[in-house]
């Protein structure tokens, strides 16, 4: 500054009258130069307020607030005759992001774009550099894992050009997908219902839906028996299963079956131990989460629905204030399909494991997870950006929502860097007459990685048996059974299928799921997707004209040549052009060939109160719903709404109904609303508190049902 100061100076005091208007300005050109700072631009405002914390005065931070180019939502936006040039444009209401990202960049020193670090991010920063008048060759792209200070650092220490392999891997996703949606939307709008839509992964997802919904339609019980027996050696008691005769297993098709083994029992008598098989066995941890195993134990131990799951994961990704810390990102990017772990991490969580819990739980070779089929593994695993920072440590400065994840990735990390669990394990033959049963035992002798993660294996203790001992038959218990169909697909499981199909990727798991929702192509009843009228007439019409979409294989095949085009190994224009030559006749045929589908209304039985003409059953966006048949010179419409034959307990005159909330949460109310505001999101049974008479409802619990009093402790269990 002192420096720059004496040149003004001198000409200020040069400078009479008028012509001091000149110093003016090589002061404000000063000042300028002075003030001016690095710009870093990044997608979200929390992510650049945890970076801008790190990287200190000299830089500013700012959000573009995500994408702002895109194609445009009015028309295809592709030049399918000139090499599928996309059309891009700036996206509606990103106008002010825009003219302050380039008023930010016009008086910065230097810009470095540091959108996240995927194939996504990379198109971001080469939207930004058009925008912005930057060169894509220059190094300004910054990348970083996790968002703590020295990471963080040290990303801006060797910036880099922008990829372009990668930015053509997103565009070539972004228009096959283009291609693919507004070619066949149009026609379902046209053929079927205005509204609808169809993409590459959601075809496929819809289709494995309805798959296993024809699956259970066709499915036969058969028919099945077991005998379980409890026997004695002393006092102690325990459980056995009939394995077979003459040493051979021997399945029970009916009663017929048990009885005449029954028979050969003689139940008072003795039962020999034949064979004890005495063994240890080792049970290892699971590797470090991937977006997709992310996804689905968030689902399965968490209840967390995708969408939530991948909100709470880029808030904790992004940073969060943790007090004296300040703001800082509590796990690292949670897109990824590797299960890598960078040595760094290692040494950390070795480190921990031997203050915290003594050198025999850490692993001194951790487990290594198998990389999916084609797995890019550009970044590690989802872990804590510090193992140190525990959930406990962290709780009051989280959401409910984002402790619990935060627990759940903290405690898969750390458990995949100990040691196994160990368990004693034994396996019992009991024979009399040439009947033979079997049990099987097992107790922890060391606890391993369960001391914190993933306790669901319990404990079945045997009596300490050798062979030659003698048992008594305490009681036996042959029970019928039927086999069942394969269950529907829960979120978890579906993203499963997906990744073991090769379709789609980490970042689409969460939209995919969502859109075939939101289309009401799908819906969930008991967390299990139900494929809906629609979505089975959509399902019929893809598979009838456009086989390919959602063919699995070729749907993978796809995906490995758009990895490869990331890589630098695929050219993007020959991969769309591939798919997009055969695609662009099967809808030349469709357009020709197919009917208008008419989804007929169905009569609801009553008449219009308003004009008195037959009430009809339709379908929306939502669901179905009662309407007039006159629509649209009679606009009456009714929800359509299930009685649960209980009375409401509040008027006594109307019925409980279930309804739905606008976030699709079940509830209860009376069927006179507004005359009666009653609510409840429990069940009411019908019956009164014997205690306080107010009103029981029915409450789902762990393991069941429970009858309670909202407002007392009485409570009684539901039968199975």
């Amino acid at each position: 500054m002192a420096a720059n100061s004496t040149p003004a100076k001198a000409a200020a005091k040069k400078s009479t009258g008028t012509k001091r208007k000149p110093a003016k300005k090589t002061a404000t050109k000063r000042r300028s130069r002075a003030t001016g700072k690095k710009l870093v631009i990044v997608e979200s405002p929390s992510k650049a307020k945890t970076i801008e914390k790190y990287l200190g005065r000299s830089y500013k931070v700012v959000a573009s607030l995500g994408h702002i180019r895109d194609l445009p939502k009015s028309k295809m936006g592709v030049d399918v005759d000139n090499d599928y040039e996309p059309h891009y444009i700036s996206i509606r209401g990103k106008g002010d992001v825009i003219k302050g990202l380039r008023k930010e960049a016009k008086k910065a020193k230097a810009v470095y774009l540091a959108s996240d670090p995927d194939r996504e991010g990379e198109a971001i920063a080469w939207h930004l550099s058009y925008l912005l008048g930057l060169d894509p060759k220059d190094k300004n792209r910054v990348v970083f894992n996790e968002i703590t200070k020295d990471t963080v650092k040290n990303a801006f220490k060797e910036p880099r050009s922008i990829d372009m392999d990668l930015v053509d891997a997103q565009q070539a996703r972004r228009i096959l997908d283009r291609l693919v949606g507004y070619s066949i939307s149009p026609l379902l709008w046209k053929k079927v219902k205005k509204g609808l839509s169809a993409g590459r992964v959601q075809s496929i997802a819809l289709d494995l839906i309805i798959k296993r919904e024809n699956e259970i339609k066709a499915f036969e019980p058969q028919e099945y028996w077991t005998i379980e027996s409890e026997f004695q050696k002393g006092r102690s008691k325990f459980m056995a299963s009939f394995y077979g005769t003459k040493g051979k297993k021997q399945p029970l098709d009916n009663n017929e079956a048990v009885q005449k083994v029954l028979a050969q029992l003689d139940r008072n008598g003795d039962f020999d131990v034949t064979k004890v098989v005495k063994k240890e066995r080792k049970r290892f941890p699971a590797p470090p989460f991937t977006t997709s195993t992310m996804q689905q134990d968030a689902n399965r131990k968490l209840n967390f629905r995708t969408r939530k799951t991948m909100m709470a994961a880029q808030q904790l990704y992004e940073g969060i204030n943790v007090g004296k810390d300040g703001n800082v990102g509590l796990i690292t990017y949670m897109r990824t399909d590797s299960t890598r772990i960078s040595s760094i991490a290692k040494h950390e969580a070795s480190q921990f494991l031997h203050k915290e819990y003594g050198a025999e739980y850490a692993a001194t070779k951790p487990v290594k997870g198998k990389l999916p089929e084609g797995a890019q593994d550009a970044h590690e695993a989802i872990r804590p950006s510090s193992v140190f920072r525990t959930p406990a440590s962290i709780k009051d400065y989280l959401t409910k929502d984002q402790f619990r994840l935060y627990q759940l990735i903290w405690s898969r990390f750390v458990a995949s860097q100990m040691t196994p669990e160990v368990l004693d394990t034994m396996a019992v033959t009991i024979d009399q007459n040439d009947v033979q049963f079997r049990a099987n035992g097992s107790k922890t002798k060391f606890a391993g990685f369960t001391k914190i993660y993933d306790k669901t294996e319990k404990n079945n203790v045997l009596p300490d048996l050798s062979e030659g001992d003698v048992l008594k038959l305490s009681k036996t218990d042959p029970q019928q059974h039927f086999t069942q169909p394969p269950a529907r697909y829960s979120e978890a499981n579906l993203i499963k299928a997906l990744e073991e199909n090769g379709v789609g990727r980490p970042s689409t798991y969460a939209p995919t799921l969502d859109t075939i929702q939101r289309r009401y192509y799908v819906k969930l009843e008991a967390r299990r997707f139900v494929p809906t009228e629609l979505g089975e007439i959509v399902n019929d019409i893809i598979q009838e004209y456009f086989p390919d979409v959602v063919n699995v294989g070729f749907t993978a095949n796809l995906e490995e040549k758009l990895d490869a085009t990331e890589e630098g190994q695929e050219d993007w224009v020959k991969v769309v052009d591939s798919f997009y030559q055969p695609f662009s006749k099967e809808v030349e045929k469709a357009e020709a060939g197919m009917e208008k589908i008419q989804i007929k209304d169905e009569l609801a039985g009553f008449n219009c109160e308003i004009c008195g003409a037959p009430m009809v059953i339709k379908m929306g966006r939502y669901g179905k719903f009662y309407a007039c048949s006159r629509f649209p010179d009679c606009r009456n419409t009714k929800p359509i709404v299930k009685e649960i034959g209980v009375v409401c307990p509040q008027c006594k005159k109307g019925q409980v109904i279930e309804r739905k909330s606008k976030k699709n949460r079940v509830f209860y109310g009376c069927s006179r609303f507004p005359d009666c505001d009653f609510v409840s999101w429990d069940q009411p049974i019908g019956r009164d508190c014997p205690k306080d008479g107010h009103f029981l409802v029915e409450k789902k619990v762990k393991g069941g049902k429970q009858v309670l009093c909202p407002n007392g402790d009485y409570k009684e269990n539901v039968q199975k």
